[in-house]
């Protein structure tokens, strides 16, 4: 007989179970990263290796728990018929939880460009609706029959390889001789989980010290960046920090100073004179409205025309980003005013954080909309939405006459023209809220306008040069455009047209490759998941101006409050964009809780930060050239820290007033 067969017949079960599941992890890794990495990426070999490290964690827990249980002699995979059974199942069970979590982790990466993390379970919360756009937009039922398939092969394996070490004796039958392998295997399998020799383990953010947001995904596990997420699921803040940082926000937010006393946030706008008759406000809150893919950033392949002749005859922000990514997260920016820095949970399926003081609220006069052509049940936005504005409307897919497309209900064409009548019926002032779903998966181009709307197509090769990931996309962010179009001519018949400023702003940007359109801190850095598009648009009203100070999605409600001469409190963190009498520099706040980063964007620099592990990045937003601006990287750590504390701690103190 062999050296080999001299090992106990458990530790060669284990390693040829363990062996297994990490090629395949290996082999996932590679089609992971040739499938998603940008046109021209090099193979990152150190990427590889630590997620080799990664993938060598995991198994060797499997590890571990295969030989503590088989330590059992009645528990034995050998002992007779029912444990070979029983450890079959086991095992094709383990197997099946390791297909799910790949497969969902590859999924995952497909919508989100993140690898799979706890944020994941948000979906959950939402079954209903997650589960038909999964339906309606991934192949489920191939998935289901290729599991079916793989656990087949994989119990198949099992059973033989079971069967062949019953049959074979080993020729070592020393206590002391399988102690000394027992003992080296579970050190090896020690030392692989710790990670690292040192005195920290391997932890899932150290692979963004790549400073490289592909690279950092391709060295993930998704199990390790999944399990290490659900540590930061509580919420809270450290009041201490929150005190220390009180100083340097009160003064960057303006709150006056004999107003500074601890923790006071809140100031007062009013106006000596406003206007007679009242301003309408219509705000479109514009999915996945990711700037550098649209028209007025140059894209070549002019996704949104019309769009960039509104911003041609409006107030347009060239800079504007979003306090975090993801929609939920975005319209909490917008109707609050505060980042949205829970973690990961986003804020409004907090309980605790559902109280909130929105500007909304000082339009007294107003009467309040807010349109989907969903329902408003996803992610608690309800509960955000009817506990904190007074005397809203919500028009959501069940109150409109036309027909739901898909999982995200009737089209966005026409849940604008059933806005635009509404409002149209309207005889006193309103402010209203239009937040749109056609620019995001399944891309539905609904059948009824398929006649007027042109479907394009490109190749693989310009799609990616221009930032877009298939045909599907581009067509529709295109949709989106001829729905601005439909809403806009729509509202120009109605008779508040004349009196109403209408504001556009995305909900999130997406995460890509912008090529040359942006400096490489904008891909790289992975900022455009939060750059959009802000326009204001009022004709006869507001000048045409495009400006390129960078702003936030938190500024738009104080900026439409100082249009419409509203008096206004302001208790959180937007201001007024159009205010020439301060000189504070611009600055925009941006969170990504699923990776730990907080960052802060001027008008010529990007500071990001790493608060688990304290990784810094401080590039230009202006070129591609290296910076060293000590005096600016200070200022802005300094910033983006005390935003962070104080956004956790207005998420459960700025309460509305009774």
């Amino acid at each position: 007989m062999s050296m080999f067969q001299r090992v106990p017949r458990l530790l060669r079960f284990t390693f040829s179970v363990i062996l297994v599941v990490l090629l395949l992890m290996t082999f996932y890794r590679f089609f992971f990263f040739f499938h998603y990495r940008p046109s021209d990426r090099p193979f990152t070999g150190s990427a590889f290796l630590l997620g080799l490290r990664y993938d060598a964690r995991i198994v060797s827990i499997l590890g571990i728990l295969l030989l503590v249980f088989g330590a059992f002699r009645f528990l034995s995979p050998f002992r007779n018929t029912a444990c070979r059974n029983a450890w079959v199942i086991m095992l094709a069970l383990v197997f099946l939880i390791v297909l799910i979590f790949y497969a969902g982790d590859f999924y995952h990466y497909d919508y989100l460009k993140q690898r799979l993390n706890a944020s994941v379970l948000n979906f959950a919360q939402d079954a209903a609706i997650s589960a038909r756009m999964m339906w309606q937009t991934y192949p489920l039922v191939k998935i289901f029959l290729w599991l079916i398939v793989l656990i087949f092969i994989s119990t198949y394996f099992l059973k033989k390889r079971i069967k062949s070490l019953t049959e074979e004796a080993t020729i070592l039958k020393s206590k002391r001789g399988n102690t000394i392998m027992y003992s080296f295997t579970v050190l090896v399998f020690a030392l692989a989980i710790f990670g690292k020799i040192g005195q920290y383990p391997l932890r899932w953010s150290d692979a963004f010290a790549f400073g490289d947001d592909f690279k950092a995904s391709t060295a993930l596990n998704p199990f390790q960046s999944f399990f290490s997420s659900l540590t930061f699921r509580k919420s809270g803040f450290d009041i201490v920090k929150v005190k220390a940082a009180y100083p340097v926000m009160a003064a960057y937010l303006g709150v006056p100073p004999e107003n500074r006393q601890p923790l006071n946030f809140k100031r007062l706008t009013s106006f000596q004179d406003t206007f007679v008759e009242k301003t309408n406000v219509v705000v479109v809150i514009c999915e996945s409205f990711s700037a550098y893919k649209s028209s007025m950033f140059g894209n070549k392949l002019d996704p949104t025309p019309y769009f960039n002749r509104l911003c041609n005859n409006g107030i347009f922000f060239e800079r504007c980003f979003t306090p975090a990514f993801g929609t939920a997260r975005g319209v909490w920016a917008v109707i609050t005013g505060i980042p949205d820095v829970e973690d990961p949970k986003t804020a409004s399926r907090n309980p605790a954080a559902v109280n909130q003081h929105t500007i909304i609220n000082d339009f007294k006069s107003y009467d309040k909309f807010y349109f989907l052509g969903g329902s408003t049940t996803w992610a608690n936005i309800r509960g955000l939405l009817t506990n904190n504005i007074d005397g809203l409307r919500i028009y959501e897919e069940d109150d409109f006459k036309a027909k739901k497309v898909d999982v995200w209900g009737i089209s966005d064409k026409n849940l604008f023209l059933e806005s635009a009548r509404i409002l149209g019926e309207q005889n006193k002032p309103f402010f209203s809220i239009i937040q749109t779903s056609d620019n995001h998966r399944p891309y539905t181009i609904p059948a009824e306008d398929r006649g007027e709307f042109k479907i394009v197509s490109y190749s693989a090769d310009t799609l990616k040069k221009y930032g877009f990931d298939d045909n599907g996309q581009l067509n529709a962010f295109r949709y989106t455009d001829f729905c601005f179009q439909k809403f806009m001519e729509a509202a120009a018949r109605e008779k508040f047209f004349k009196n109403t400023i209408f504001v556009f702003v995305g909900d999130h940007g997406l995460r890509g490759d912008a090529g040359d359109m942006f400096p490489r801190s904008f891909t790289k850095q992975g900022i455009l998941a939060e750059h959009v598009p802000l326009l204001f648009y009022s004709p006869g009203r507001l000048p045409a101006r495009r400006i390129n100070d960078v702003c936030s999605q938190l500024d738009i409600l104080p900026t439409v409050a100082n249009l419409t001469k509203q008096p206004y409190v302001n208790s959180s963190f937007g201001r007024n964009l159009l205010d020439t009498t301060t000189r504070v520099p611009h600055y925009a706040f941006i969170a990504d809780p699923d990776i730990r980063n907080i960052g802060l964007v001027s008008n010529d620099y990007y500071y990001t930060q790493n608060i688990q592990n304290g990784t810094v990045e401080f590039v230009s937003v202006r070129n591609n050239e290296a910076v060293r601006n000590d005096s600016a990287k200070k200022t802005m750590s300094e910033l983006a820290n005390g935003w962070y504390q104080t956004a956790k701690y207005l998420l459960l103190n700025n309460k509305k007033e009774n």
